[in-house]
């Protein structure tokens, strides 16, 4: 049975809370909204990618008697939108996150002596 799009968003926002449940509360005022925003956009893009792999990325339109002719659906169009935002989102999330110190390799260290 598949899931209704209201549980799959709730189930990619533990996810996203999960991940970034380390933030200080004054961080974390900041990346609930996009975490929210992530959470609903990465379902919507998996459903526009299953559309798009049974629907294809063009459509034929015709406009008037002459003019014929195929274009980008608007699924795909709604996709390539989407995907910018969820990404800038995503980076923007990113960037919140902690540091993580990169620790040396033994050889990296004795070149560095």
């Amino acid at each position: 049975m598949e899931l209704t799009k209201e549980k799959r968003i709730s189930q990619k926002l533990r996810k996203y809370k999960n991940t970034y449940k380390t933030l200080p509360p004054e961080k974390m005022i900041i990346a609930l909204p996009l975490i929210k925003s992530a959470s609903f956009m990465e379902v919507e893009l998996e459903d526009l990618e299953k559309i798009i792999a049974q629907e294809g990325a063009s459509d034929d339109y015709q406009n008037g008697a002459n003019q014929k002719g195929r274009k980008i659906s608007a699924n795909l169009q709604a996709y390539n939108s989407l995907v910018k935002s969820y990404n800038m989102v995503n980076t923007r999330l990113e960037a919140m996150l902690p540091k993580v110190e990169k620790k040396n390799s033994k050889l990296e260290a004795l070149m560095n002596e």
